[in-house]
């Protein structure tokens, strides 16, 4: 199995166990909470009852009437500075639920919009991203130049670094902020960054809707939508970054598949007449199951036709086995190098006397190392061929035995 294939099924894999971790942990810490909260509002709503004497009608209406009065207590909703905040929450796709359409105009527009929106927005904070990617890498060739670094090159993991520092410090800043300026704790503050940074919006912990700050303080309005689209921007330049680590480490591996088909095309050999050769060209042969190329496929159909060729006969002084162009690195110039010394391989022991004499002045003592290397892979072609042609005959007189005792039990 290829390790892209590995990865995805063990990502798979680590995010369902990821999930069943979490809602594990969420039922213990949350469930038992949950159910002393719910019985201690059932003994207020009963004391409440009691002490007015309503009914229990008349409580639900009052209770119904307190809950849609929670979202004006930031004053209007739907002006133009408050209407300007839930268009950012929509194409961010943070979503609080604060204040929501209630009309069916704006329920039907709001569906458009957030379907152009979304796909403009994910496009504008990719380029932002990027750029400030690009940005970040300046500074920091600029940055180990001036501190004199062995290399000033830049890598993905120092960008991945920078980001999330940087993501970090505008968390914390925005939660000190805004646990100054909406009376919260710093830790609910906190966990408000974190929720809407992550675009995940729970509506639980909601800025500008406190003592009508939507309408009465513009400085703070600006400040939360500045938060909100920087701090996006740095989270969306890290996510960048690591989606691209994991495209490269994926196309690392892809590259090198390739290079091992390769490598094993560049091993493989075919038969050329009396010439054993290299040809990676004829062993890329069309899949027919997917339509890619493989190596081997024709190293395969070669091999099968020589062991065939063994068992029906025929001229085989000129095949010879694959194996032995592996072992001796025999490629095709052996046809130039029999032309130039005058021997085949059905005479490989005879050289042109004239041509000896020549190599002999030209080279020296170096002639009887060349003809030994020379000579060397087609003695072992020999030997192999005469072992294949034995073979052949202790294949045929075993058929003539097999005939001879057919005929005499007829």
């Amino acid at each position: 199995m290829k390790r892209q294939n590995v990865r995805t099924l063990s990502l798979i894999v680590v995010t369902f166990t990821y999930l069943l971790i979490g809602a594990a942990v969420f039922d213990a810490l949350e469930s038992d909470y949950e159910v002393a909260e719910s019985d201690r509002l059932k003994k207020e709503e009963n004391y409440f009852i009691r002490k007015y004497n309503i009914s229990e009608d008349d409580m639900k209406n009052i209770s119904s009437t307190i809950i849609k009065f929670v979202p004006h207590r930031a004053g209007t909703q739907w002006k133009f500075a408050g209407a300007f905040f839930f268009s950012t929450t929509v194409i961010t796709t943070i979503g609080y639920g604060y204040s929501t359409p209630k009309t069916p105009g704006g329920k039907v527009f709001c569906m458009f919009y957030a379907m152009v929106g979304i796909p403009l927005n994910l496009i504008m904070f990719q380029s932002i991203g990027e750029r400030l990617n690009i940005f970040v890498t300046f500074l920091l060739k600029h940055f180990k130049k001036c501190f004199r670094f062995r290399s000033s090159d830049v890598s993905q993991t120092n960008l991945i670094f920078v980001c999330m520092n940087m993501s970090s410090i505008v968390v914390a800043g925005g939660a000190y902020a805004f646990s100054q300026i909406e009376g919260w704790s710093y830790l609910d503050a906190f966990y408000y960054c974190i929720i809407t940074l992550t675009t995940i919006g729970f509506g639980d912990y909601v800025a500008l809707q406190r003592n009508e700050d939507l309408q009465k303080k513009p400085q703070y309005f600006v400040f939360s939508l500045l938060f909100i689209l920087f701090g996006l921007a740095i989270l969306s330049a890290a996510m960048n970054l690591l989606v691209l680590r994991f495209l490269t480490l994926n196309t690392e591996d892809e590259r090198k598949d390739e290079l091992e088909a390769l490598a094993a095309i560049r091993t493989a050999v075919r038969l050329d007449g009396d010439v054993i050769t290299s040809n990676s060209a004829l062993l890329m042969q069309q899949n027919p199951v997917n339509g890619r190329s493989y190596p081997g496929h024709h190293l395969h159909q070669q091999t099968t036709s020589l062991d065939q060729s063994t068992t029906t006969g025929g001229d085989f002084q000129d095949r010879a086995s694959v194996c032995s162009c592996t072992c001796y690195n025999f490629r095709s110039n052996l046809k130039k190098r029999s032309k130039r010394s005058n021997f085949s391989l059905t005479n490989p022991h005879y050289i042109n006397p004239q041509h000896r004499n020549a190599r002999s002045s030209s080279r020296g003592s170096g002639t009887n190392s060349i003809i030994a290397q020379l000579l060397q892979p087609v003695r072992v072609l020999q030997a192999m061929t005469q072992v294949h042609a034995t073979k052949r005959n202790d294949d045929w007189l075993l058929q003539n035995t097999v005939f001879g005792q057919r005929r005499n039990s007829i």
